[in-house]
């Protein structure tokens, strides 16, 4: 195995394990819409489930067909971030680290999409009565992920060309 697996996959592995065991604690400390006050008028953690994506889109829409519509973008995402990590030969760790955190997020709320069709939220961030969407660990390693890979991107040197 490469030097950009030996990156990417023990850090996927470590998402997906933290994700699953707060996940678990979650579910275990907590009934479902429950909540605890951690930082009062600032963080809560929740247990809540989310049958949609992203800031619960389609989360209104009924039927298994969404269930699997996730399954199925999921699957293709961990695919495409494999296939992106082998293309990528002189990688930056940042762009390595970008790419093991989002494949670990995806993989994370993946597991729970196969076995239940929801995904645990329980992170419930606010200001007042202003609420960020609640997330999870899988969530943070997808936006912490995107954001090296952004910056990854951005950083790197730009392609010359010789104009004579």
């Amino acid at each position: 195995m490469g030097r950009r697996f030996r990156i990417v996959l023990p850090l996927a592995a470590v998402i997906v394990v933290l994700d699953q065991v707060t996940k678990y604690i979650i579910t275990q400390a907590l009934p479902l819409g429950g909540g605890r006050v951690v930082i009062d008028g600032f963080f809560n953690l929740v247990h809540v489930l989310n049958t949609g994506a992203a800031f619960s889109f389609l989360a209104d829409q009924d039927g298994e067909w969404r269930r699997w519509l996730f399954v199925g973008l999921s699957c293709l995402a961990v695919v495409l971030i494999i296939y992106l990590v082998r293309l990528t030969h002189k990688a930056s760790l940042l762009l390595l680290l970008g790419f093991g955190s989002v494949l670990g997020g995806a993989v994370g709320n993946l597991v729970d999409r196969v076995r239940t069709g929801e995904v645990v939220d329980f992170l419930d961030f606010y200001l007042g009565s202003n609420h960020w969407p609640a997330f999870n660990v899988a969530d943070t390693g997808i936006s912490v992920g995107a954001a090296a890979l952004i910056l990854a991107y951005f950083r790197m040197p730009k392609e010359t060309t010789d104009d004579h």
